[in-house]
């Protein structure tokens, strides 16, 4: 198993020096997620070859335009190339009226079912569940409701190790292997021990979403050893003050954040349109978390194999 993230969007309030509103494109096994829609993103999504109609669920963060001002027209051209799959989309309260309305009075009857998932945006909570994955919410402090997502593998089974396994060993002997459990005869005597038939399971994997927060040590548990972790850094230490008076956070402090949580990976984005150039906000995270990135748009980051 794998996941992957591809950066679509990296700007924050406005978009500038080419660099687009917040939207990242994730895949799991089968599913195809999209995380935030901001103004722009079905023009990333074609310039970097992702597929719209393959998208089944989007889950936005909160209802600054810079984060879902691009849904209707991304559900839009769903409908016009033919789309008839149920799109699931996991919001805040109101994002459900704002496209009802704009559909009614484009007089548009969409092809297809949309089923809306209102997010509680105080209490962290699953929202999605199948046999490879759960993504969870992680309550935000921003100036209006907002949430992060974490996107966890579930623990897979043990593999069989084909080159030991003997002839005439039955499907249910092979199920119970996998499931880390010996082989008994009629007798109860141990046949075959499971450590001689089987390798490790692979890894699992965890990808955190932070969008837009004030500097917030309460999400750190709900983060805590995960493989990667994005994280808003709209300023830096020269903007500390306004980072705090509207709720967002400068590279310095996204770094203690992934420090403090013990993660292995962190990537910093949502850049405010005062920085052209983003070095001097890597190099201030790195300050508190070596093992930074930036969330360049069109950079894909794998985890697993």
């Amino acid at each position: 198993m794998a996941i992957s993230i591809k950066i679509l969007g990296s700007s924050s309030a406005t978009p500038v020096f080419n660099r687009h509103h917040s939207a990242q494109y994730l895949t799991i096994e089968k599913e195809h997620f999209l995380v935030d829609c901001g103004e722009g993103t079905q023009m990333q999504m074609k310039h970097y070859g992702v597929k719209l109609l393959k998208i089944n669920h989007i889950f936005i963060s909160h209802l600054h335009g810079d984060h879902y001002l691009g849904l209707v027209g991304l559900i839009s051209s769903m409908h016009l190339n033919g789309r008839t799959e149920k799109l699931h989309i996991y919001g805040p309260y109101g994002l459900i009226e704002i496209i009802t309305i704009q559909f009614k009075y484009s007089d548009t009857c969409l092809n297809f079912q949309i089923q809306f998932h209102e997010i509680k945006p105080n209490i962290p909570e699953i929202i999605f569940e199948n046999n490879d994955v759960t993504v969870s919410t992680i309550p935000l402090q921003h100036r209006i409701p907002c949430t992060g997502f974490l996107f966890k593998e579930k623990p897979k089974h043990k593999r069989i190790n084909k080159e030991m396994i003997p002839e005439g060993i039955l499907l249910q002997e092979i199920a119970d292997l996998k499931k880390g459990l010996d082989l008994y005869d009629a007798n109860g005597e141990i046949t075959y021990k499971n450590e001689d038939l089987t390798l490790p399971a692979r890894t699992h994997h965890s990808y955190a979403y932070c969008s837009d927060t004030i500097y917030d040590e309460t999400i750190v548990p709900l983060i805590q050893n995960v493989d990667l972790l994005y994280h808003e850094a709209t300023f830096g230490n020269d903007f500390e003050e306004r980072a705090r008076k509207t709720f967002h956070t400068t590279a310095a402090q996204a770094g203690t954040i992934a420090k403090l949580a013990n993660v292995q990976k962190l990537i910093i984005g949502h850049f405010s349109s005062r920085y052209k150039i983003l070095d001097s906000l890597l190099e201030e995270a790195k300050t508190n978390f070596d093992n930074t990135e930036l969330a360049l748009e069109g950079l894909t980051f794998t985890l697993g194999n």
